[in-house]
């Protein structure tokens, strides 16, 4: 992997970069404050105020449309137009087009969350947005698609790095998930109320077939394509092993279609369906963990940079927290597992391991390390990074150790039963018992919240400081 020294605006857009850079620290601030609120709001109820558009109910799609689509899609924009002009030595195909990707997606975002507190919404996982807001996604998609492709199409390198090809797929793949998540007909021309082309089990199929490959694409192959990029850049060192990188990706691309239905262990579906997904889970384990060792392993004789290097740390703890939630995610596929772990806290758990452990920290690795390249400047203080290190890692700690114990309670609690063959414990009992986990579980927010906070205004400093001037 080589890239010129020579990085002046004729030859890079870096201003559109630097845009979605700003918007995901801001939406990262927004997403994560809303989501310590609703955690609050579950451990002390009164803060339940009567006020219908802060309720959790609405204000729980505020925080993951934020912190997924506004923070995590604001830094896949970001990462991936600057890592395909460094690595394809080429401008963005198009400045105009660029500049509607970034107008296009900031609104899509605003829009959403507005929908979200008036009541507007599908209520569907991870796709609550109605129709008209579904329409402008796939016309900003599609942009972003047509830019992106171009871009290699015009390349002066004739080998096209690993990571873009991570990028393509996630762009893909969100585009045909997209569209079929959200066959809807809308009651009128002017109205925001829809109905989905499917209903019952099938509806549940195509949600869930939407909901984990979102997470499987959106949320894993696209942040994967950020780790082999800034990875190997911050260590100093080659890829380990190419041939690997180039396995885990076909591998998991293969695979990760295949998984969703094991979300739906004992329901209306078939059951054969649900045991062919469990299977494909399992199988993932192999390329998700080729893909951790990779990247760890890229770090070979870099090891002495963990302890002077507050950026390496970012990056390791994003791979290890990779290497877990790729294991436990699996082991709850199956349906032994799942009937203990499905509709508790474990699962939510699990899902914040991955947002937070490896989602947000290697974002925060990689802006670290490519903020102050975009502004011709140094990090104003390494000794904050540091801090946010602690703040970010202690908070997950936190958060996941809170709701691992209170999800596999409240399983214990849901199926126990007395000599008399009834329930045990009323399902209030089992609320009551993770009263003091809920308050944890916020702590644990508040800690990574502050270390977000605190990034920002290194990040803040930093930008001052830089010019946009490139040598």
């Amino acid at each position: 992997m080589t890239t010129t020294s020579v990085t002046n605006t004729e030859q890079y857009n870096y201003d559109v970069i630097r845009k979605f850079a700003i918007m995901t620290l801001v939406w990262g601030v927004v997403g994560m404050l809303v989501g310590v609120y609703i955690a609050s709001e579950l451990a002390f109820p009164a803060l339940n105020f009567d006020i219908p558009y802060i309720t959790f109910g609405r204000l729980r799609p505020v925080h993951t449309g934020a912190v997924i689509f506004g923070f995590g899609g604001s830094a896949l924009f970001a990462t991936s137009y600057y890592i395909v002009q460094r690595t394809c030595q080429a401008r963005l195909f198009s400045s105009g087009l660029a500049s509607f990707t970034f107008w296009g997606w900031q609104s899509i975002i605003v829009l959403a969350a507005l929908g979200d507190v008036m009541g507007y919404t599908q209520g569907r996982e991870y796709a609550e947005m109605e129709w008209p807001i579904d329409l402008l996604i796939e016309v900003v998609w599609v942009g972003y698609l047509v830019l992106f492709v171009g871009t290699l199409m015009k390349r002066k390198q004739p080998h096209i790095y690993v990571a873009n090809w991570f990028y393509v797929a996630f762009i893909l793949a969100t585009a045909l998930l997209h569209t079929f998540n959200n066959l809807a007909v809308p009651v009128s021309l002017f109205s925001m109320k829809s109905y989905s082309l499917f209903s019952g089990a099938q509806d549940a199929m195509t949600q869930w077939w939407y909901g984990h490959n979102a997470v499987g694409f959106f949320l894993t192959a696209a942040f994967l394509g950020m780790m082999y990029y800034f990875v190997p850049k911050q260590a100093g060192r080659p890829v380990y092993s190419y041939r690997l990188s180039v396995l885990h990706f076909w591998a998991l691309i293969f695979l990760y279609m295949w998984a969703g239905a094991h979300h739906l262990h004992w329901t209306a579906i078939p059951d054969w369906t649900s045991t062919l997904a469990a299977t494909f889970s399992i199988m993932l384990l192999l390329p998700s963990w080729g893909g951790m060792v990779n990247g760890i392993l890229t770090l070979s004789g870099a090891w002495d940079k963990m302890r002077t290097d507050p950026i390496i740390r970012f990056l390791i703890v994003s791979l290890s927290f990779y290497g877990m939630s790729t294991f436990e995610g699996p082991v709850m596929s199956l349906k032994d597992v799942n009937a203990l772990s499905h509709y508790t806290d474990w699962t939510i758990g699990h899902v914040h391991s991955g947002a937070l452990g490896w989602v947000a920290m290697v974002t925060f690795g990689s802006f670290y390390h490519m903020i102050p390249k975009l502004w011709n400047t140094k990090m104003f203080s390494n000794r904050l990074i540091n801090i946010h290190f602690w703040l970010a890692t202690i908070g997950i700690l936190l958060y996941i150790t809170a709701m691992w114990i209170s999800g596999i309670m409240q399983g214990l609690m849901w199926r126990a039963f007395d000599d008399f063959g009834n329930l045990q414990y009323a399902f209030i009992e089992s609320v009551a018992a993770a009263h003091n986990l809920y308050i944890m579980r916020a702590v644990g927010g508040l800690f990574f919240l502050s270390g977000m906070v605190l990034m920002c205004y290194n990040m803040y400093k930093t930008i001052k400081s830089g010019s946009t001037e490139q040598a």
